[in-house]
């Protein structure tokens, strides 16, 4: 679909499955981000996670991490880590502050960094549910349909992981299977998950056959993301580490995203855990450039706090987008791209899960986000991924991505002229500046009810979630797979089964 980011023009409406979508678009954020703490609070921070870095340091579960990290300037105390300040600015600092993530179609393919907002799904999700078939363990035919409700949405960028995690896969070969259907289904970005070395090669593999390039241009031209979550406080485990490493090496982006829920893995304040954040974050983003200098790279945000009643874990809370905010500004001081997310820890699709993912949404935003993940889907604090939620997603990012979009102001828009001809006391419903615009004016929504109430009886008084319902299987009964070329889905295939084959996973 060709591009049209004109304001009135990329508002048309794409008309599929009975909805007024908008067409694919590459985001900007026009706006100054959002700035929660002075520049003297941000160094405060800053210098608090160089003081955990040289007096507490990591703990590195990996054998080769180990001896890189110690070539490279760290002091060890067995697989403790220590870290000098001046070590971690020195490889952080060859962190590129944009790059290009080139999709299976060059028409998706999406810039990382500076004003770019990309959005992705809900990734890694151990179950699903939608109100047909309530809440269930994840399984491959709801992974599959996923996919498609991603490659069909416009709003959805790339895939942010597995939708949910299909464990009616055998363990040792789901990463084939998995990673395979998201290149078969989509032609957006995919996603192959940092669990060691031969799992990400064989991910890093799939997608590199799927674009159908070498792999020289494949390591030139990155096409997909892992994320390494460190296993707060101040720990990076062995697969983690090892899928970091492969990464890297093979120039993918590595989202290094410390997991700090403030009152369980992290400080009971959002400044402690921002710190405990900001430590971890730079010791394996300097680990990336370690293991590859110059290696595309992102700073992940996911600081929340926890319920101190039950120690659920709370997201979309003051603190949670605080510390989104606040995230964005440590990403800018180091000039690396952002990630942050749309969370929630509603267990249905009702207002909490739109308010808590509004907060969310708007502490990513005016953050700065580049890449938001868990866009589309996300239930229950990641506990599950949700058809009805996903398609609610869609509704709110496109009205986000409308917000977006520049003004135009200029003699036609400002219709002094239409205004004449109408007041006084007039009305503008069929002013033929109105008509001019009757398509393109304003945001058509996908989900809500824009009419009186006794109209909305009328058409059957369908709420958000059912109308969500009826969207996402109307969607999914329309869908067509992009087209994949015939040599390129074969050698796809000789791959998947030739490495089913030989066992897959064995470690």
């Amino acid at each position: 679909m060709p591009r049209d980011t004109s304001t009135r023009a990329g508002r048309r409406a794409s008309r599929g499955a009975g909805l007024h979508q908008l067409p694919w678009r590459n985001l900007r954020n026009p706006y100054k981000p959002i700035e929660v703490l002075a520049e003297e609070q941000i160094v405060e921070i800053e210098n608090a996670s160089f003081d955990i870095l040289e007096r507490h340091g990591m703990e590195l579960l990996h054998e080769e991490a180990v001896a890189l990290v110690e070539s490279a300037g760290a002091e060890l105390d067995g697989n403790r880590a220590r870290f000098d300040r001046s070590v971690i600015r020195h490889w952080v600092s060859q962190t590129p502050s944009e790059f290009t993530l080139h999709a299976r179609n060059p028409e998706h393919n999406l810039t990382v960094g500076g004003n770019h907002l990309n959005l992705a799904t809900v990734g890694s999700a151990p179950n699903v549910s939608d109100l047909d078939g309530g809440r269930r363990p994840g399984n491959f035919e709801d992974f599959s349909n996923l996919v498609r409700l991603a490659q069909a949405f416009n709003a959805v960028h790339m895939l942010g992981g597995y939708p949910v995690e299909p464990i009616d896969l055998p363990a040792p070969t789901r990463h084939l299977d998995a990673v395979a259907t998201m290149v078969r289904l989509s032609d957006k970005v995919p996603y192959a998950y940092a669990l060691g070395e031969v799992r990400m090669a064989d991910g890093l593999e799939i997608i590199r056959i799927g674009r159908g390039v070498s792999p020289e241009q494949f390591a030139r031209e990155p096409s997909t993301f892992t994320v390494v979550n460190t296993n707060s406080p101040l720990r990076l485990d062995g697969p983690m580490l090892g899928g970091l490493m492969t990464a890297a090496r093979l120039g993918q982006p590595v989202v290094v995203t410390p997991f700090t829920l403030a009152g369980a893995m992290a400080p009971a304040s959002v400044a402690g855990a921002l710190a405990l954040q900001n430590a971890e974050a730079l010791a394996g983003l300097a680990i990336v450039q370690m293991a590859s200098p110059g290696a595309p790279a992102m700073y992940g945000g996911f600081t929340s706090n926890v319920d101190m009643r039950s120690g659920a874990p709370a997201f979309g809370t003051p603190e949670y987008t605080k510390a989104a905010l606040i995230g964005g500004q440590l990403a800018r001081r180091y000039r690396i791209p952002y990630r942050s997310s749309n969370a929630n820890a509603a267990n249905s699709v009702d207002a909490q899960a739109a308010y808590e993912s509004q907060m969310s949404i708007w502490g990513a935003t005016m953050g700065h986000v580049n890449l938001m993940l868990h866009g589309f889907g996300w239930m229950e604090g990641g506990l599950v991924a949700s058809f009805e939620k996903f398609v609610l997603d869609v509704e709110m990012l496109q009205m986000m991505g409308e917000f977006l979009t520049p003004l135009r102001i200029d003699s036609d828009e400002l219709a002094v002229d239409a205004i004449g001809e109408v007041g006084p006391g007039g009305h503008f419903f069929g002013s033929q500046h109105t008509l001019d615009r009757y398509e393109t004016a304003f945001y058509a929504p996908i989900i809500s009810n824009w009419q009186n109430f006794e109209n909305w009886q009328l058409a059957g008084a369908v709420t958000a979630d059912r109308k969500a319902n009826q969207i996402w299987k109307q969607v999914l009964a329309e869908f067509e797979p992009p087209p994949l070329e015939g040599a390129v889905a074969a050698e796809l295939e000789d791959f998947v089964e030739r490495r089913r084959r030989q066992g897959g996973f064995t470690g």
